[in-house]
């Protein structure tokens, strides 16, 4: 009976998760970001960039909390369908 060699991967970090980058918890200090369930996901140049993927979001996921953060007003814009 042949044995697969299974390689040794480090049992405190996934494999998967090496290369992620961490989500910034920090406010962008330019342009707009979308912020589902109190974390910035997606920081966008223009506002309509961050409305189509906030929108798409929230259509996809009715049940999260999506909002848009305007870094120039610092205003946060609630997303409801």
């Amino acid at each position: 009976m042949t044995r697969l060699a299974v390689p040794e991967t480090d049992p405190v970090t996934p494999p998967e998760r090496e290369n992620m980058s961490l989500q910034s918890s920090e406010l962008p200090k330019t342009g707009f970001a979308i912020e589902v369930d109190g974390r910035i996901k997606t920081e966008f140049d223009t506002k309509e960039g961050a409305d189509r993927g906030a929108i798409e979001l929230k259509r996809r996921f009715p049940m999260l909390q999506i909002r848009i953060y305007d870094a120039a007003a610092k205003s946060h814009l609630e997303i409801s369908l």
